[in-house]
């Protein structure tokens, strides 16, 4: 199982690229956590800006694919798009993720 950490710029974004990978089964769960301040640097300059992060739930194999639709459908120049692996998972929820999934 992968934890699949990305960032947008509102809730309204959030929300609706959650739904698509949902729909698209490339994951099981997203979950949006909203108004969390982010601090970068871009082209140059110190940013601060108010972004939404959303916490993907998948699995190993639904990796590429997954990275390729955020990619297509995300509105940053360079998303982020970070996979932390779970090394410890119950049986029952990495069943209920397969399902959901496959």
């Amino acid at each position: 199982m992968l934890v699949v950490l990305t960032t947008v710029s509102d809730l309204t974004d959030a929300e609706d690229l959650a739904k698509k990978i949902i729909e698209a089964k490339l994951a099981a769960c997203v979950q949006v956590l909203p108004q969390i301040a982010s601090f970068y640097v871009w082209q140059g300059s110190l940013e601060r800006g108010s972004e939404c992060l959303l916490l993907i739930k998948t699995l190993d194999e639904k990796y590429q694919d997954l990275e390729k639709f955020i990619l297509a459908n995300h509105k940053y120049e360079i998303p982020e798009i970070v996979a932390i692996p779970a090394d410890r998972v119950s049986n029952s929820y990495l069943s209920w993720m397969a399902g959901q999934i496959n």
